[in-house]
């Protein structure tokens, strides 16, 4: 029996790896940092358009920290939080003047700050420990608008029930000098997107395989513009981050704390 319920729990442990381990981490930001780096021209924009042109500014799910590194190069203080421990080490490299925590953006203590941003379809995740759901993404975004300062700005991108493949599962290959990912798209419903992702990585002459599987939970931006303003927020959309074209099925949500 003691065998058996060890084995329960080795087995369980394994299925909550938590996402973006070593080597997805590092194929993310050497092969798809852009995404950040991308949006951060429209982003920094957008906060000096509304008078935000210091203070702390709370990136949620900071990834490898290449959005942090713009907002220390533009002049913000920055505190990162991602749950992914792999990510946060390769964020203290990038960017060693910001701060970063390791959190669920669903559970993180928020402190007072100018602006929260979250880029990347943070906001839809579902792995261990980042349970998206219509009620955390409530919960969240009244914490995010108690955080605020008077006028802060909440700006994120959100993937909506368009992202989700209509004809089969939507594939996708990627390689650099050393590393490929193969990713494979599919619906466990209609407001659920699986991503399957499989990653090589050259480490001496071989190269190592490992496995991940993300979920994500899928929102109707009026969905999600109903719930920001019922917490108070007065909000506006966007189809991209200005010149920055983002994916099909994904809107740029940009919320103000009156």
């Amino acid at each position: 029996m003691q065998r058996k319920q060890q084995r329960r729990g080795a087995h369980a442990r394994r299925k909550a790896v938590t996402a973006y381990a070593q080597d997805l981490a590092y194929v993310h930001d050497a092969g798809f940092s852009d995404y950040a780096l991308g949006a951060s021209p429209w982003l920094l924009r957008t906060l000096r358009r509304q008078g935000i042109r210091e203070g702390l500014i709370v990136d949620l799910g900071c990834g490898s920290g290449r959005l942090a590194q713009e907002l220390n190069h533009a002049g913000y203080d920055c505190l990162g939080i991602d749950q992914s421990a792999a990510m946060l080490r390769l964020a203290r490299k990038v960017a060693p003047k910001s701060r970063f925590r390791r959190s669920s953006v669903f559970e993180a203590n928020l402190p007072r700050c100018s602006a929260v941003l979250a880029t990347g379809e943070i906001l839809n995740y579902r792995f261990a420990g980042a349970r998206s759901s219509s009620a955390a993404l409530r919960r969240l975004f009244r914490r995010v608008h108690a955080a605020l300062e008077p006028g802060g700005a909440f700006i994120f991108d959100i993937a909506t029930p368009a992202r989700a493949p209509k004809d089969g599962p939507r594939i996708y290959w990627k390689e650099g000098p050393d590393w490929s990912i193969y990713a494979s798209t599919t619906t466990a419903s209609r407001d659920e997107l699986i991503r399957s992702m499989t990653v090589f990585r050259k480490v001496g002459d071989l190269y190592r395989r490992s496995e991940e599987v993300h979920r994500l939970r899928l929102y109707r931006a009026e969905d999600v513009v109903k719930a920001l303003e019922t917490c108070g927020f007065q909000v506006s959309i966007a189809g991209s981050y200005g010149s920055f074209r983002i994916p099909l099925g994904m809107a740029v949500f940009a919320a103000r704390r009156a």
